[in-house]
């Protein structure tokens, strides 16, 4: 995703941070007892963003969601409500064309029209410039020509996006895809819109962009610092609940953890090694949200040792999931029973028989399957604080499958890792993680287990019956339609059980008392309805 898929926790902290873990967290901004500053806002740990302009960037999405306004909301039921756009409609899921509300002004003044996203997009899409959302566009007509397997493009815009007028934008897709509204919700920076000024001085605006948004930034970020953004109060969407945001800059989760505990910050994400203390240390100050992300293990399919679906079943329901979550994360995560968590669209849960702890079960199958000879070795990346999860599923499987020799092996960093998932060096299980975007079981399904998806290497698993079912979802008149195929393709998957499901990730923050209306969501935390006590 932007952020890399496989391993990282929140849509706000991205794996950066959470790879950085030794750093030490650094503040700024002025205070009034606890974290709460002295505009009447609050403050909110984050990542060091890479970029500010949001198709550049990977690791800036708490600052972007509340400096820029997106086009569309998706609620927690999957219902789809208008920010900036007015309507987003189509009669055959590829023609589309959104309508923008009118009035809506940047921070500098400049209108927002259809031109700015226009030339936002294309600019993203421009495969020289580099941009990392430039992916979130693939599905655009024209987006080839902007991408060209091998030379510079002959154009720089995508012919699949019309200006009709200043509120009126038309897009083309390459293939019908119902799921294009849900594309254009606030994780997909990509879909944000540009002002003039983002074109005319990129260096400077990178540090201190304008945006569409409740916020507006008063002051540049200052590096491995942070800074501070005041309601705009032109808005024209929803009003902010708080006056400002101040976002310090940290490298180390538990550090900032431990100052929300402090009162020396308002508002963090809980690292995965403080899930068991969590509930203990916050209490009703604990916030979560089973969020539309997958933990799982792969399997080296591309190799012989693994090809017994009976073994691959085996191993699955060796594992106690209610025991591991409770023991170690403090009952925070959801044992997976399916391939997309219950917070993407139409998702359907307890499809997975093999996802049930059954170690008779789990025994017999094994046998049937010839055993097991040899080590058993499970691949993870060292210093995300997965050691406790990988040490107990080994012990489990070791235990209820009478393998003898099963081994937690965590490399020394996560460049290690990657360097051996992506070489296919990793011979046993390894660790995998697919964070989707938008909440849309699309993203998952074809993320992990389509041959062009950004998690292929999780699985090693394609399939043309599970693609054929993908493509009818994609082209389905309406939400429920699609739905339907979604789920029979995810069924269709859970025939050949190509990864062992674990659990449903989760977007879980703590607060100090200073602050109220902390409400978790499809789109993470949102900070425009925080507000402070008093």
């Amino acid at each position: 995703m932007p952020r890399s898929p496989m391993f990282t926790v929140p849509a706000s902290l991205s794996l950066a941070l959470v790879l950085a873990l030794a750093g030490s967290g650094c503040s700024s901004g002025a205070k009034s007892g606890g974290g709460a500053t002295k505009t009447g806002g609050f403050s909110v740990a984050v990542a060091e963003p890479d970029h500010l302009t949001p198709g550049r960037s990977t690791l800036g999405s708490d600052e972007l969601r509340v400096i820029f306004a997106p086009l569309v909301k998706v609620d927690a039921k999957g219902g789809i409500s208008y920010v900036q756009a007015k309507s987003v409609t189509s009669t055959d899921a590829r023609h589309w064309t959104i309508k923008l509300r009118s009035g809506w002004k940047f921070h500098n003044g400049e209108a927002v029209t259809a031109q700015s996203y226009a030339d936002a997009w294309n600019a993203t899409a421009y495969a020289p410039n580099g941009w990392a959302g430039n992916g979130q566009l693939a599905s655009i007509e024209g987006y080839p020509a902007l991408n060209p397997a091998k030379g510079k493009p002959k154009t720089k815009t995508l012919s699949g996006v019309k200006v009709v007028d200043a509120t009126t934008l038309e897009v083309t897709l390459t293939s019908p895809d119902s799921q294009f509204p849900l594309q254009l919700t606030p994780l997909q920076l990509g879909f944000y819109p540009l002002p003039k000024a983002a074109f005319k001085d990129p260096k400077g605006y990178d540090k201190k962009p304008i945006g569409n948004g409740p916020f507006r930034m008063t002051s540049a970020w200052k590096a491995d610092k942070g800074t501070t953004v005041s309601a705009y109060a032109e808005y024209q969407g929803p009003k902010p609940k708080s006056s400002a945001i101040t976002f310090k800059s940290y490298s180390d989760l538990n550090t900032a953890y431990t100052d929300v505990q402090a009162g020396n910050i308002d508002l963090a994400y809980v690292p995965v090694s403080k899930y068991g203390q969590a509930k203990a240390d916050f209490g009703a100050r604990l916030y979560t949200y089973e969020a539309p992300s997958l933990e799982f293990m792969g399997l080296p399919l591309q190799g012989k040792r693994f090809d017994d679906i009976r073994l691959r079943k085996a191993l699955s329901m060796a594992i106690d999931r209610a025991a591991i979550n409770k023991a170690i994360y403090g009952g925070l995560y959801t044992p997976a029973t399916s391939l997309t968590p219950p917070s993407e669209v139409g998702a359907e849960t307890d499809l997975c028989d093999a996802c049930v702890f059954d170690p008779d079960a789990a025994k017999k199958l094994l046998k049937e399957a010839g055993g097991w000879s040899g080590e058993l070795t499970i691949t993870y990346p060292g210093g995300l604080g997965l050691d406790e999860l990988y040490k107990a599923v080994a012990n489990q499987i070791r235990q209820n499958l009478g393998i003898s020799d099963v081994r937690a092996e965590p490399t020394a960093d996560w460049a290690e890792f990657s360097e051996k998932a992506f070489g296919n060096k990793i011979t046993g299980l390894n660790h995998a993680h697919w964070g989707a975007l938008y909440p849309s079981m699309q993203a998952t399904l074809r993320g992990i287990f389509t041959k062009a998806g950004g998690c292929q290497v999780c699985s090693h698993y394609s399939d043309g019956d599970a693609d054929k079912l993908l493509q009818r979802a994609d082209s389905a008149p309406d939400t429920a339609a699609a739905a339907k195929l979604y789920n029979d393709a995810q069924k269709r998957i859970l025939q050949d059980f190509p990864v062992i499901p674990l659990f449903y990730g989760s977007y879980i923050y703590a607060s100090t008392d200073k602050v109220t209306g902390v409400t978790v969501g499809p789109a993470d935390v949102e900070l425009g309805r925080i507000s402070v006590v008093g």
